[in-house]
């Protein structure tokens, strides 16, 4: 007994426990309000109060001897106990991987879970993230008369529910920021689309949005472009929405790329 607890005072005095380190321990016994962690040479952790109401739920279940990791909060409490978050660390770990996921630009899978006039909202490993609309690609894209921001919040409403790929543009854990695009998993497919044609060719395909300024055409593989109200017709004051039906298929002449956006004219075909 002498032995182990001179072996823990050499331990912590080499590696000693730090405010905000990620500790591992397993649990003691259970309180009413409490939980005590055995963190070995780490000393006796608990997590109470606050923390314990933030933790109940993933608490309940969980029972004497079982694994716990935890955000070591304060050296020492009242009662000589090492004060731990259970919550702090589960955010702490999320963030780290969500980290590791944007520097190696992995896509991810989410599912929506609400939207507003912005853009979508969802949740990845417990961190709640945003996917504006104008991040989303142009096939998912509100395409609303006058942009008004309650029809864009109820165009984007049929997409709660839903599973998007998104990859992750914007991360601070400082400021809980997680802003997410799918239109660049498009534009990774549209910049090796565009290598395949060049101003002045002919493409035919599918209207897929249609609104007062131009409609969206759809053609090849996963290639889109924006036929401008002005290139429909020589018609003066004409309404697109009058003119063109989605799904209808048009031919469209290529008048501009421009960083990997595509420009057509359907009166110039």
């Amino acid at each position: 007994m002498v032995l182990k607890s001179l072996r823990k005072i050499k331990s912590e005095i080499i590696c000693p426990p730090k405010i905000g380190e990620i500790v591992e321990g397993k649990i003691l016994n259970r309180g009413r309000s409490s939980v005590f962690l055995d963190l070995g040479v780490k000393g006796i952790g608990i997590i109470y109060g606050r923390e314990f109401i933030r933790a109940r739920d993933a608490l309940k279940n969980l029972k004497i001897g079982d694994k716990v990791t935890a955000k070591l909060l304060d050296l020492e409490s009242e009662e000589g106990y090492r004060e731990l978050s259970m919550v702090e660390a589960v955010k702490e770990v999320a963030w780290d991987s969500l980290c590791q996921k944007k520097e190696k630009e992995e896509v991810i899978e989410v599912e929506i879970k609400g939207a507003n006039r912005g853009g979508l909202v969802c949740k990845i490993q417990g961190i709640q993230g945003f996917l504006p609309a104008s991040q989303l690609s142009s096939k998912h894209y509100p395409k609303v008369e006058n942009g008004e921001g309650a029809q864009i919040a109820s165009a984007l409403q049929k997409f709660v529910g839903k599973k998007f790929k998104v990859k992750i543009i914007v991360l601070d854990p400082r400021k809980e920021k997680l802003i997410l695009s799918e239109k660049s998993l498009k534009k990774e497919k549209q910049k090796e689309s565009l290598a395949k044609y060049q101003v002045g060719d002919i493409v035919e395909g599918k209207i897929t949005g249609v609104t007062s300024f131009g409609a969206f055409l759809g053609f090849g593989e996963n290639s889109e472009g924006l036929i401008h109200v002005s290139e429909i017709s020589d018609a003066e004051d004409q309404d697109p929405t009058q003119i063109l039906k989605i799904g209808q298929k048009v031919k469209a002449k290529i008048i501009e790329l421009i960083d990997n956006r595509i420009y057509l004219s359907l009166k110039r075909a």
